[in-house]
């Protein structure tokens, strides 16, 4: 790949070039020469955009994509394509597969179903077999084929026994287990945040609880193991002070928050549209304020967009019946541009990499090309036309967003809008 992108801006502070717009000439997929107005005598290929601006590529720590077993909601080759359009050149895939991806050949199976991509698939294994929370997956089998983590993705382990087990065993070869935080026993038949808006919807709650009493569990185990931990997509003010306590213990814990948690509250569900049904549940304006002082004080590791491609038939139907799940790739720039500064966003875009095992390569001479292309200032509304995946539950759609992503250029290949 030899290719000269002309005046962009470089957005990386692990760059000796940062926040200075310059020339970046790449040969053989290497940066070769970095500076202001370079020659192009070789005649290689041009990319200019509008107010081009560049970083690191984007990770995504969450991602469903069906395959194999729900094809229909969506394969690996359209979520990658949809992760490279999105900015994402790396991203980590759920087991929330039909069959779960709980053995050395089904990480094999997916590794190889991503192969020759701009996008850079890791598996995340399943923690249990069939995630059904009964006996540990083969993990030391799952990791040597290469995946990133274990996780029974939205389906909490309920014995503690077992998820000690499971932070003691992959501690012998540096594995990471997620945890779900919700003890389903609280939980029961809630389909929202227990709040007086689900009172007066006449609809089951979920409440905060049920998330800060698995959280308080895990990390009791966490401590009692000396286990590497990390906990996907809390919601709640609670959780975020409990994760931030047993940091300053110095425990191996690390969290996420979907980036949807931080934008909406349950007050959008007057209308009981199944877009916002989603889980961990939207909560109030008090926990969102919590998850985003963590954010800024670093409590919270990383955000996701929790990709998750639900088909109509599971959507479109009553809210108590729904399945919970939103597309999210699509729509996670601009979301995160109406939040945070671009150099807020783009930290939090490629801060979960070296949890995860991912790439980390800094926009300087010498280094393989690995880039996201992006121009942080257009504004647009979100609508249908935006939507790449097979599935359509977005639920940002119609919502006003911040930022255009142009591509991405990774893995030695090109893959522009």
């Amino acid at each position: 790949m030899n290719i000269l992108i002309k005046s962009a801006k470089i957005i990386d502070p692990k760059s000796e070039f940062h926040n200075t717009t310059q020339d970046l000439l790449i040969e053989k997929g290497i940066i070769s020469e970095i500076g202001l107005h370079l020659k192009n005598p070789k005649k290689y290929q041009e990319i200019t955009f509008e107010n081009l601006h560049i970083s690191q590529g984007w990770f995504d720590s969450s991602v469903c994509f069906g395959e194999p077993g729900f094809e229909d909601r969506e394969t690996i080759k359209n979520g990658l394509k949809t992760a490279a359009a999105s900015g994402f050149t790396t991203v980590a895939m759920n087991a929330n597969t039909s069959p779960v991806i709980d053995s050395n050949s089904d990480v094999t199976f997916v590794t190889s179903k991503g192969e020759h991509n701009a996008v850079k698939l890791l598996p995340i294994g399943a923690l249990t077999k069939d995630s059904l929370g009964e006996d540990l997956a083969e993990l030391f089998d799952m990791k040597s084929a290469g995946a990133v983590a274990f996780y029974d993705y939205q389906k909490p382990v309920s014995n503690a026994n077992l998820m000690k087990l499971a932070l003691q065993y992959t501690s012998s070869f540096n594995g990471l287990v997620c945890s779900f935080p919700q003890d389903n026993k609280i939980t029961g038949l809630g389909v929202m945040n227990e709040n007086i808006t689900s009172t007066s919807l006449g609809l089951k709650g979920n409440p905060n609880l049920s998330e800060e009493l698995q959280v308080s569990r895990d990390l009791f185990l966490l401590e009692y193991t000396n286990g590497k931990l990390h906990i996907p997509t809390i919601s709640t003010a609670g959780s975020v002070n409990l994760i931030r306590e047993a940091k300053k213990k110095k425990l191996d814990v690390t969290c996420s928050v979907a980036i949807h948690n931080l934008f909406f509250t349950d007050a959008v569900l007057n209308d009981f549209n199944t877009a916002y049904k989603v889980l961990p549940p939207l909560r109030i304006q008090q926990d969102v304020d919590a998850l985003l002082e963590g954010i800024k004080d670093g409590t919270i590791d990383m955000i996701t967009s929790d990709h998750n491609p639900i088909d109509i038939e599971h959507k479109k139907v009553e809210f108590d019946h729904a399945k919970n799940g939103t597309i999210g790739l699509e729509s996670a720039f601009g979301a995160l541009q109406t939040l945070f500064t671009t150099k807020k966003t783009i930290e939090l875009l490629t801060k979960g990499k070296s949890r995860f095992g991912a790439e980390q390569t800094p926009i300087n001479i010498g280094n393989i090309l690995n880039i996201t292309l992006f121009n942080p200032d257009t504004k647009y509304t979100f609508t249908a036309n935006d939507i790449l995946s097979k599935s359509k539950n977005a639920i940002f759609e119609d919502q006003d967003l911040k930022g255009k992503v142009y591509g991405i250029i990774a893995n030695n290949k090109i893959s522009l809008n």
